[in-house]
């Protein structure tokens, strides 16, 4: 039976998935445990190396779970891998519609393999041929990849954060014990204090000699003042 939606949230991301896929679920699940958190366009070079068969120049593919009795590989350092060129092509093919789904989106043109997996679908039963009762089963898998793009979605509006207002922090004011002391004006004040000292000194002179000057003038009358 057909599995409806996907084992991850899509919302904001470009997503694709394949049923009924006739490969071993345990070669596409190590096959995407490979290319996720990787950017899409490294994972499309890796997953066309991988999909090459190894008698042609392909590279092995890393297995972590479904490793026992495994051979090592020279190519991996010597940890335990296989060539499983036929999954390889098929994830490939699923990433790269991924891919177009997104950019039909509006969601730009890169991205990052933020889910990858593959789980067991459907099985069919079947029988041996020429009369054995022999029965094996086909075993069908399922595969997702979502992917995260570079751009926001069309139609999506992203509101600008708002600046946080920085938290001024007041400094403790020390206990005041008495009368503080007062503060001694600066040195400037004290210059204009004293050149306006000067002008006033020197206007009160000017003012007494204009009035003994007039004291000793004539009316103007005519008339000279008695000594």
């Amino acid at each position: 039976m057909a599995m409806k939606g996907y084992s991850s949230s899509t919302e904001k991301c470009a997503a694709a998935r394949a049923e009924g896929v006739n490969a071993s679920w345990k070669d596409l699940a190590e096959v995407c445990a490979r290319i996720r958190g990787m950017s899409a366009d490294k994972a499309v070079v890796f997953l066309g190396k991988a999909s090459i068969k190894p008698t042609e120049g392909g590279i092995p593919v890393l297995f972590k779970r479904h490793c026992k009795k495994l051979g090592h590989r020279r190519e991996l350092g010597g940890r335990k891998g296989r060539y499983p060129w036929k999954s390889a092509a098929i994830v490939l093919k699923v990433l790269q519609s991924a891919m177009a789904n997104g950019r039909t989106q509006g969601m730009g043109d890169e991205y990052t393999v933020q889910a990858a997996c593959a789980n067991k679908n459907m099985s069919f039963p079947r029988l041996a041929s020429k009369g054995r009762w022999a029965r094996s089963n086909l075993e069908t898998s399922r595969i997702e990849i979502i992917l995260k793009g570079s751009e926001i979605p069309k139609g999506v509006t992203v509101k600008p954060a708002k600046p946080e207002a920085k938290k001024e922090t007041k400094k403790p004011e020390a206990p005041v014990i008495g009368k503080p002391p007062e503060a001694k004006p600066p040195a400037t004040v004290l210059r204009d204090q004293a050149t306006q000292h000067e002008h006033k000194h020197e206007a009160e002179k000017e003012f007494e000699q204009e009035k003994k000057h007039e004291e000793a003038e004539p009316h103007h009358h005519g008339e000279y003042k008695k000594r």
